[in-house]
């Protein structure tokens, strides 16, 4: 018999984006597309903000949802940086 295992990738980091540091949580499930990530965050009200991140063809992470709020929107391109910092510290 032949087992598989697809290791879970989560983490959590804090980004700053329009003079706010907020914290972020990223997960990628292992039956997911490989490309797909999970993203949340608490706006002022405490509210939580759910969205997708995907990996274009250029290699970049965009957020699949454009009907967030601007100051996520915002936030994208360190949200590439976070990411593929993440996948690359979960490798080990």
């Amino acid at each position: 018999m032949l087992f598989h295992f697809a290791k879970n990738i989560a983490f959590t980091k804090l980004v700053k984006c329009d003079d706010r540091q907020r914290e972020y949580n990223f997960r990628k499930l292992p039956s997911a597309d490989s490309n797909l990530f999970h993203v949340d965050v608490s706006d002022d009200r405490g509210n939580r903000i759910i969205f997708k991140m995907q990996k274009e063809a250029n290699g970049q992470w965009t957020m699949i949802d454009q009907t967030l709020p601007q100051w996520v929107k915002n936030a994208e391109p360190q949200l590439h940086e976070v990411i593929e910092e993440g996948i690359l510290s979960q490798q080990d």
